[in-house]
């Protein structure tokens, strides 16, 4: 492979994955080209700015873009390594839809040539790399795909999957070992080359499906675990027990870990990776499903005792803390917390007051119920109840007397000093 100041590299898709790839890469001295179909997103990075709040990552890319290593565009051109890193959302059956990725490859087989290397990044079902290889074969029957030409094939095809924490993204990219899946082998020590420029944690290669699976089983595993402990706080409220005291005891057991409680599950891989594996196989997979639905009703669950709570105190301001899937981050992406407070918002409407300060703007799904956007100290100020949706920095620094005569619904343990709400809601006036 080429020299790092000679390496042409095309990302395609700039968003909270492909956006700090492309920037890292840069970094190495590599030129790299984002593609993206947001006229924009182009815009905005060619301008050194970014569309997405994540830690640095602002300051990174108005370097590399003033310094020439990286430019966005719509239209693509010819590399010498191409990563594919656009969404692979699911169906209302949760049917996974790789056409976004099958659309990127299509767009790479206008421009390859013998010698380039295409890597996938989206979290993709197993045997989705193998449709991409077959797909360029139909596309480019004047190259040689590997697996269909044995070892001597004229491109490498790899799966490489990410496996990053949002706001933690840049320094993950590089720490975190990387699992490498090659069609062949070739194509995996092709691809381990590209990423050993910029990666410091260990890289170790396998097959594209082991790579596949890999990352959904990592989600999965996660997914099942955050459901022991949602399913676990529902217990908890019929018991009358504080859940988080529980789970500190249990906790110290030396072979116990059990992960904290929460509105749901969010976010484009936890939320969603798992059904990849339940649609491929749904006989095998009763855990994963089951897990996937304790945590998907875990928010029907605290929208039902949220309404309780808020109906039982008439004419009372409500605030919802956070809409974003997990803390200190802006994406809103499969988020129990957005979809927590737009039930309430539809139910009570302008009663209801949103504090989330990774926006400037309530989503859409808000439009014409009468909530309003507000910022921590005046929720404070105006409300009397709140219901802790995301455990932002911001909302764990409010001190207890500032939330004494409140009444707190709070869904993330934030403030354990807080008076737990009871598991039968009853009418409570607030003081005053």
């Amino acid at each position: 492979m080429v020299s790092d100041s000679e390496l042409n590299v095309v990302v395609v898709g700039l968003g909270y994955i492909g956006l700090p790839t492309a920037a890292v890469i840069a970094r190495t001295g590599a030129k790299v080209l984002g593609i993206d179909v947001s006229e924009h997103v182009v815009e905005t990075v060619n301008s050194g700015k970014v569309h997405i709040e994540e830690v640095d990552l602002d300051g990174l890319v108005s370097g590399v873009v003033a310094r020439g290593y990286l430019r966005a565009a719509t239209q693509i051109e010819p590399a010498d390594v191409f990563v594919i890193a656009v969404p692979t959302p699911f169906a209302d059956d949760h049917a996974p839809n790789i056409g976004y990725v099958l659309r990127a490859a299509t767009t790479i087989a206008t421009v390859l040539k013998a010698g380039d290397v295409v890597i996938l990044e989206s979290t993709s079902p197993v045997g989705t790399t193998e449709k991409v290889r077959d797909l360029l074969v139909q596309l480019r029957p004047d190259l040689r795909v590997p697996g269909r030409t044995g070892e001597s094939a004229d491109v490498a095809i790899a799966y490489c999957p990410e496996r990053v924490l949002p706001g933690r993204i840049l320094v993950e990219l590089i720490d975190n070992d990387r699992v490498i899946g090659g069609i062949t082998p070739r194509c995996a020590r092709k691809a381990l080359q590209f990423y050993r420029r910029f990666v410091r944690g260990a890289c170790v290669t396998t097959t594209s499906r082991a790579a596949e699976m890999t990352k959904l089983t990592e989600n999965a595993f996660r997914d099942v675990n955050i459901a022991f402990a949602n399913e676990l706080s529902r217990v908890a409220d019929t018991m009358e027990v504080d859940v988080w005291e529980v789970i500190r005891l249990a906790n110290r057991h030396p072979r116990v870990n059990i992960l904290s409680p929460g509105p749901g599950v969010g976010g484009h891989c936890i939320a969603v990776d798992p059904w990849f594996l339940v649609h491929a196989d749904p006989a095998n997979t009763p855990l994963i499903r089951t897990a996937r639905e304790v945590n998907d009703a875990k928010i029907d669950y605290v929208v039902e005792r949220a309404e309780a709570m808020v109906a039982a105190n008439p004419g009372v301001t409500v605030a919802c803390l956070g809409l974003a899937f997990k803390a200190n981050i802006d994406d809103f992406r499969e988020s129990p917390a957005l979809k927590v407070a737009t039930a309430l918002a539809q139910r009570f409407g302008d009663r209801l007051c949103v504090v989330e300060p990774y926006t400037d703007r309530l989503p859409a799904a808000f439009d014409g119920t009468g909530a309003r956007l507000a910022d921590i100290d005046t929720a404070i100020e105006t409300c009397g109840i709140m219901i802790v949706l995301v455990d932002h920095d911001v909302f764990k620094s409010v001190p207890v007397d500032e939330r004494a005569d409140k009444l707190v619904y709070d869904t993330r343990g934030i403030w354990p000093d807080q008076p737990r709400v009871p598991a039968r809601i009853e009418p409570m006036r607030l003081a005053g």
